[in-house]
């Protein structure tokens, strides 16, 4: 594109690329103009030293541009670069949707000051369609055998471990000391490990050894690694195993009793404790369906309306759930890849949303918080007063309004759209 001018710093602005949300821009600041910064940057430096045979700030100015030349180049090239950022983004209308990077810098006295600016801009989100789509919810209906496994896996948590001295079986808990032949076909001392038969804790041929086992007694055997073990160099060796198995212990499950139920919370019997469970199922499967048919309406609206995407929304997106996923450093490439797709979902979401909130007036506003938290007070039991402060200070306001704001969307969309 032809260079442009501007009163201001006379600077060209050339497009190199234009990609989505990405713009590169080669900058041009002419000459005259970065002699001038020069200047005054000199003065500005003139101001600070002294020279010897001169008061502070009386050293010729040429004096000075010649003994501080790298300090004043990099004071006025840093004044230069940052004036002519903010004229590119006044000159071209920009908004940028995060921290710009330089590239390419070129600077050499007598000539033009040049570089590459790399913005990624915020989209202009134009909805064109918002209403008349379709969507299915699902019905999800908790049955006997849903609330039987829920209330099992209370007594397994709840469950006891006794001694036995007899063979273990599956699901028994068993100490052993476990070693296994090096390549020269020593055995070293073994290890203790403590293993859930049937867990996949241990390779089936060690516990095929260990269930042959009682109580203090050992066994020395071949025993073969399978062909799908994980680490490849050890699959389908054969080793010698020395087993000593030192404890065999065996869960009792509580009785599924009024009494059991009294343990578990404050429940007169097991049949209020299965009401309980119940409910609390169906409202589990209630909030998600509610999210799951959100969701999908969302998707209608992000294919009905295209846009682009910051990439470095997506990134740090992409970055704040490994960190909360705690992924190891070594993971974060392959774990950025399987999710990036997710993650850049979610930003067209936030910002379809936050588009609604604000052409709509949707923002949860100062009342919406106050009668929310006073709405969760009275489910707990406490002062509204004491509960808004205490989430001030946990900083979950924001959190609290940016959900009332969302649920204001999604009752405004789902009165435009049709839910079966």
């Amino acid at each position: 594109m032809p260079a442009a001018t501007h009163s201001t710093m006379n600077i060209a602005i050339e497009a190199k690329k234009s990609e989505g949300a990405e713009r590169l821009l080669q900058v041009t600041i002419p000459v005259e103009t970065v002699n001038e910064a020069k200047v005054k940057a000199a003065r500005k430096i003139a101001g600070t030293v002294k020279l010897p045979g001169f008061r502070p700030g009386k050293a010729p100015l040429e004096m000075v541009m010649k003994r501080f030349g790298d300090a004043i180049k990099n004071e006025a090239v840093e004044h230069l670069v940052q004036d002519a950022y903010k004229e590119v983004l006044e000159r071209e209308q920009l908004k940028v949707a995060a921290q710009p990077h330089i590239h390419d810098l070129k600077f050499e006295d007598g000539t033009p000051v040049t570089f590459d600016l790399h913005l990624e801009l915020r989209p202009e989100v134009t909805l064109t369609r918002t209403e008349g789509f379709k969507v299915t919810r699902s019905q999800r209906v908790v049955g006997d055998d849903d609330v039987q496994a829920q209330i099992e896996q209370v007594r397994e948590q709840r469950a006891s471990w006794s001694p036995v001295e007899e063979k273990p079986i599956e699901g028994d808990q068993v100490t052993v000391l476990l070693a296994t032949s090096e390549d020269d076909g020593a055995i070293p001392e073994g290890r203790e490990y403590r293993i859930v038969i049937g867990g996949g804790q241990a390779i089936p041929g060690i516990e095929e050894v260990v269930m042959e086992l009682s109580p203090g007694n050992t066994i020395e055997r071949p025993v073969r690694w399978p062909d799908d073990f994980p680490d490849e160099a050890q699959r389908g060796k054969t080793k010698t195993v020395r087993v000593e198995l030192t404890e065999v212990k065996r869960k009792s499950l509580p009785e599924l009793d009024d009494a059991f139920a009294r343990e578990v919370g404050d429940f007169d019997s097991i049949e209020a404790l299965r009401t309980a469970v119940r409910e609390d199922m169906q409202e589990g499967a209630t909030r998600e369906a509610d999210a799951e048919v959100r969701q999908k309406l969302l998707d209608e609206i992000i294919g009905a309306n295209p846009f682009d995407v910051p990439p470095s929304w997506v990134a740090q997106l992409v970055s704040g759930y490994a960190e909360a996923y705690k992924i190891p450093e070594e993971e974060h490439d392959r774990f950025a890849q399987g999710f990036r797709s997710t993650a850049e979902r979610q930003v067209r979401r936030d910002m379809i949303i936050d588009t609604l909130a604000e052409s709509e007036k949707l923002t949860a506003s100062e009342s919406d918080i106050d009668d929310k938290v006073t709405e969760m007070a009275g489910k707990q039991g406490v002062n509204p007063g004491q509960l808004y402060a205490r989430l001030q200070k946990a900083q979950r306001l924001t959190d609290l309004e940016r959900g009332i704001t969302e649920d204001k969307v999604y009752a405004w969309l789902f009165a435009r759209n049709t839910v079966e």
